[in-house]
């Protein structure tokens, strides 16, 4: 291709590459500016064929401090990364939960409606486990947390390398199911009040056949801590689908594609919340919740005290007039 040709094809998107780095240059980032990194790998490449066809000194200096000036801006803005994910933690995401309170509300209330109701009616009617529970997971349930097992010491404290197996473990185990529950949303919101109904009534059934039974002083301390994190993440996981499932079922004027898109942008920053809770879920369920050597008080106290702050985390954080985003 002459150098004419080169030019006429790509002299407007150099020149809106020019404008955008005017822009990042005063601080002053654009709605284009994620397209930034696309478009300084595109001028790499067309500085890239000017040399190798040997095109004038004129167009090769041009893109060359095109290049240069897109270069200092791309990793000028890596670097800031870090901090945005800083600021996420700090700022934006309660700031978020708090924005889709509607879509939390309404996955919590089916989430813990159906744990709480389905927990009683196990404990009063000790049967109920089996219509959802098989028996073989029944009988492993019980000899998890088997007391007459804890005091005879056939489960004694975990090695530092099975920690860290099992923290590996619960992080995929749980992933999966956030994953589960976020994207089956697409199915107009139904696949996530599923399973936000699923595993409400399965963590019950559970919980209300093992207090029935009488082991409540191995289960609830072994729960309580990692549970603040991990009930949390799956609520706001089957909001994250819920969210999705909305734009699809009631798009307003917009076409379903671009509600979806729009559902979307929100509800991923959403879930990247929901993994960063299950990763401090695992790593407490793993190194913290395993622990026998502590006592029942100590871990009702700890579990009291991770409800708490996590409370207070969605509650207050972010709220001040320069909250970092």
């Amino acid at each position: 291709m002459k150098q004419n040709a080169f030019e006429r094809r790509h002299q407007a998107e150099w020149q809106a590459f020019a404008r955008q780095l005017d822009a990042l240059e005063h601080g002053k980032a654009g709605p284009d500016s994620r397209q930034f990194p696309a478009a300084y790998r595109r001028l790499c490449r067309q500085l890239a064929l000017a040399e190798q066809r040997g095109y004038g000194s004129r167009l090769v200096e041009q893109l060359q401090q095109l290049a240069l000036r897109g270069h200092r801006q791309f990793y000028r803005h890596r670097s800031h990364l870090g901090a945005r994910c800083i600021g996420f933690l700090l700022g934006g995401f309660p700031r978020l939960v708090r924005e889709e309170w509607r879509l939390v509300l309404a996955a919590s209330l089916l989430f813990y409606a159906s744990l709480f109701g389905m927990g009683l009616l196990v404990y009063l009617f000790p049967e109920l486990v089996y219509s959802l529970l098989t028996p073989e997971q029944v009988a492993q349930m019980e000899a998890m947390y088997d007391p007459d097992a804890s005091r005879l010491g056939r489960f004694g404290e975990r090695s530092s390398a099975a920690d860290w197996m099992m923290f590996g473990y619960y992080v995929m185990h749980n992933f999966g199911i956030a994953f589960q529950t976020f994207a089956s949303g697409l199915l107009f919101g139904l696949g996530s009040l599923f399973f936000l109904l699923v595993n409400g009534l399965s963590i019950g059934a559970v919980a209300g056949h093992l207090s029935g039974i009488g082991y409540t002083d191995t289960f609830w301390p072994f729960v309580i801590g990692h549970g603040a994190f991990e009930l949390t993440a799956i609520t706001f996981s089957g909001a994250a689908g819920l969210k999705l499932g909305w734009a699809l079922f009631a798009p307003g004027r917009l076409t379903r594609g671009e509600a979806l898109r729009q559902a979307a942008a929100c509800s991923v920053r959403l879930v990247a919340g929901v993994l960063l809770l299950l990763l401090v879920a695992a790593f407490v369920e793993a190194y913290w919740s395993s622990m026998t050597s502590i006592r029942a008080p100590l871990k009702y106290a700890a579990g009291v005290l991770f409800w708490g702050l996590l409370a207070a985390y969605f509650l207050l954080a972010g709220r001040t007039r320069h909250a970092p985003d």
